[in-house]
């Protein structure tokens, strides 16, 4: 596996199959874990294509196995970045992290995706009220 990220929040790899698999770990790390899982749940079942699909979930290891949404971007405008979360919460989700760093690039289509949801909000889970772990500040 190729080491992508590792912070004391969590550990990122991409396995030679091309999987990700991500590790929770420090503050808050369940919380984080289910509710990125939940927000990739949801994404999921809105017929999000520009996002990882979850594979598999070890709720026992805090990991996470997802699909490959591509290569980091070093670029990217203002304007682009903005359309891109933008087009996100046309899908129920605002990024709460709105950084380069939660951007790819998919070659195999073109597309540019976002990665990194342990604090994005959903806007309404059917019942009229969002879901968030934003930190407060």
């Amino acid at each position: 596996m190729r080491e992508m990220k590792d912070t004391a929040r969590s550990s990122v790899r991409i396995g030679y199959d091309g999987k990700v698999h991500k590790i929770f770990r420090g503050h808050q790390a369940k919380e984080r874990f289910e509710h990125e899982v939940l927000v990739l749940r949801y994404l999921a079942g809105r017929g999000c294509t520009f996002v990882p699909k979850l594979m598999e979930v070890e709720a026992e290891n805090l990991k996470i196995v997802t699909t490959n949404c591509g290569s980091r971007v070093d670029q990217l405008n203002a304007e682009r970045r903005t359309e891109v979360f933008a087009e996100l919460e046309t899908f129920g989700v605002r990024h709460e992290d709105r950084e380069l760093r939660n951007i790819t690039y998919r070659t195999s289509d073109g597309r540019f995706c976002v990665i990194d949801f342990e604090f994005a909000t959903i806007l309404d889970d059917g019942t009229g009220k969002s879901i968030s772990l934003k930190p407060s500040g």
